[in-house]
């Protein structure tokens, strides 16, 4: 494996401190102490963010919350950050470009080179996970992806973007301890895309049963 390359002229940098507002409400974004609404990662934010990479010539696909709902094309609840795959090679170009746009590196006790997260005094983070394949498609480096991992499509605020497919969505969204947003998400997809939800999720189909 090679260095990461690094790009000498980082070209358009983009500027992300314009439209922070619209859609906290609607989504149902909760308020701070002070009263504001905390509205974490707005479409319009994503979108922004998506674009500025399109731009650099950095190749992303759109994981987590907001990879469910690029499958769903819409916005079902808030979502504080914004997780990404990309291949290992962007991940220098990629921290300049968010640094350039006032993005620190927010520190975890389980960051390491291929997931950390970058995060801005706005509250808005960016989750990163880099990979790296061989010319066999194999994974050799980084978190573990595979080809057909990044084989899906979706939208967000109507803008066309790359992400997990919804059958690898659902598979991520199993093994872990639940909650009810991954519930909703997974039912979610599971209604749109004809499959079985996970008999993980039994217990909350089960709740939600006895709700109704």
């Amino acid at each position: 494996m090679g260095s990461p390359e690094r790009g000498a002229d980082l070209g358009v940098y983009g500027d992300l401190d314009g439209k922070r507002r619209g859609m906290a409400l609607a989504v149902g974004g909760e308020r701070d102490e002070s009263g504001m609404v905390d509205e974490g990662m707005t479409a319009e934010d994503v979108v922004e963010l998506l674009r500025l990479f399109e731009q650099n010539g950095i190749e992303v696909y759109v994981d987590g919350g907001w990879g469910v709902d690029a499958l769903l094309a819409e916005q079902t609840r808030p979502h504080r950050d914004l997780d990404i795959a990309l291949p290992h090679k962007y991940v220098p170009r990629l921290r300049q470009l968010l640094e350039a746009n006032g993005y620190r590196e927010v520190p975890r006790d389980d960051s390491w080179e291929c997931n950390f997260v970058l995060g801005d005094d706005s509250g808005h983070e960016v989750d990163i996970h880099s990979y790296t394949f061989d010319a066999d498609g194999r994974n050799v480096f980084g978190v573990p992806y595979v080809p057909e991992h990044l084989t899906g499509t979706g939208s967000i605020g109507g803008y066309p973007v790359r992400c997990i497919p919804p059958e690898w969505m659902v598979r991520f969204h199993t093994g872990y301890e639940l909650d009810e947003d991954d519930y909703r998400d997974v039912k979610a997809l599971c209604e749109r895309f004809g499959m079985a939800l996970p008999a993980e999720y039994d217990a909350f189909e089960q709740a939600a049963s006895a709700g109704r």
